[in-house]
């Protein structure tokens, strides 16, 4: 099993300096590679492939001298990033549905920048309070868990309110079985609760962007009045960078400890599979809340931390009516779709749910359908769980 580690890094002033010069080679071969790729599909209708850009690569090192004072394999990984770029649109191209988004040249001016470095023999080791990685040496960090495995690789970034990580991506890595519990649980994603299980637990939705809204638009006001490019505007958009940093860190710790608790009391998860981008297209007046939620960000963890337990994570069709539908007696409220409740009662039955546990206890019942379906009679159309 593959699992990456990310520390945080304090450079010195020299190998700040290598840092960023590799940044900007990185940033230097992509744009360029990318230039030939498209000039070489404009005048013959062909591209170039990885391969022949790396053969390029080494005749260009002799031309422009400084390209050698950086880390090869990080240039490397620069070419491969460019080629998945290139594979992504004409994936997207033949799939269709979906915007194609052609390869876009970097900028020098964007706040995140990042380089990875692939590890050939002991060119990256973790030492006592550091990390040793090429063209740098010993970078002093902060190693706040022991790294198990085998490296494959390390990924440098540097953050835009400055601050520098990096994340090795190690190999053969055995992770620490949880005791099974036996308990199913459904989950629905919402706003007014951050998530509502079968089991009528409640996990508040702490809204840390609304939180720090007026903070934000304090320091944003701010920056809008000083001028492009002088030390004090760079200094304002420090701050507005930092206050952006601090609310994706806060919404980051609660998205771990809730799905680590689920994980952790849980045998089998069931969840819907949320078409977020086409709910942020339909209600513009709720994009900022739900953005704020990170629906998206809580089910990819659920989906791995899952597969690292060994544990059946099912996810159920978007357009499964888990709302409106009764879990006493299985009648449909089409009703309920014209405005919110928080409680309704069934028609038929009389029964008196609330929306979100009612809603819960749909996903839990479609979830079972599926895995026994997927047990007795599996379909591809039916393999929607990640095991």
């Amino acid at each position: 099993m593959e699992y990456s580690y990310k520390f945080r890094m304090y450079p010195t002033k020299a190998q700040e300096q290598q840092m960023q010069r590799t940044f900007g080679c990185c940033r230097y071969v992509y744009n360029h590679y990318l230039a030939q790729r498209i000039d070489a599909y404009r005048q013959d209708g062909q591209t170039l492939s990885y391969y022949d850009c790396c053969k390029d690569l080494t005749q260009l090192k002799h031309t422009l001298e400084w390209l050698r004072e950086v880390d090869s394999t990080a240039l490397q990984s620069s070419l491969r990033d460019l080629d998945i770029a290139y594979q992504n649109f004409f994936r997207r191209v033949k799939k269709g549905g979906e915007k194609p988004g052609f390869p876009k040249f970097k900028s020098r001016k964007s706040g995140k920048k990042s380089y990875k470095s692939r590890c050939t023999g002991t060119s990256i080791r973790v030492l006592d309070k550091a990390v040793q990685l090429p063209k740098l040496g010993a970078v002093k960090c902060r190693i706040s868990k022991k790294v198990q495995g085998r490296i494959l690789s390390a990924t440098v970034s540097q953050n835009p309110s400055g601050k520098y990580f990096v994340s090795l991506c190690c190999t053969d890595v055995e992770m620490e079985q949880l005791t099974s519990t036996g308990a199913v649980v459904g989950v629905d994603l919402g706003l007014r609760y951050l998530a509502y299980t079968s089991d009528n637990r409640k996990y508040e939705n702490p809204k840390h962007l609304d939180k720090s809204l007026r903070k934000l638009a304090r320091m944003q006001r701010a920056l809008s009045r000083k001028t492009i490019g002088s030390a004090n505007y760079n200094r304002a958009k420090h701050r507005v960078a930092r206050l952006h940093e601090h609310i994706a860190n806060q919404r980051r710790d609660a998205q771990h400890k809730l799905t680590t608790a689920l994980v952790r009391e849980y045998d089998l998860i069931c969840a819907e599979s949320l078409n977020i981008r086409k709910m942020l297209q339909q209600s513009p007046y709720l994009a900022r809340q739900i953005s704020d939620a990170g629906w998206g960000e809580i089910l990819r963890q659920l989906n791995y931390k899952c597969a690292w337990q060994h544990k059946p994570f099912v996810q159920i069709d978007a357009l499964f009516p888990s709302t409106q539908v009764c879990n006493v007696c299985g009648y449909r409220n089409k009703a309920l779709s014209k405005r919110f409740r928080e409680h309704w009662e069934c028609p038929c039955c009389g029964a008196i749910h609330d929306v979100d546990l009612n809603a819960a206890k749909n996903i839990l019942n479609e979830g079972l359908r599926l895995l026994c379906l997927l047990y007795t009679s599996p379909s591809p159309r039916d393999r929607s769980v990640s095991r």
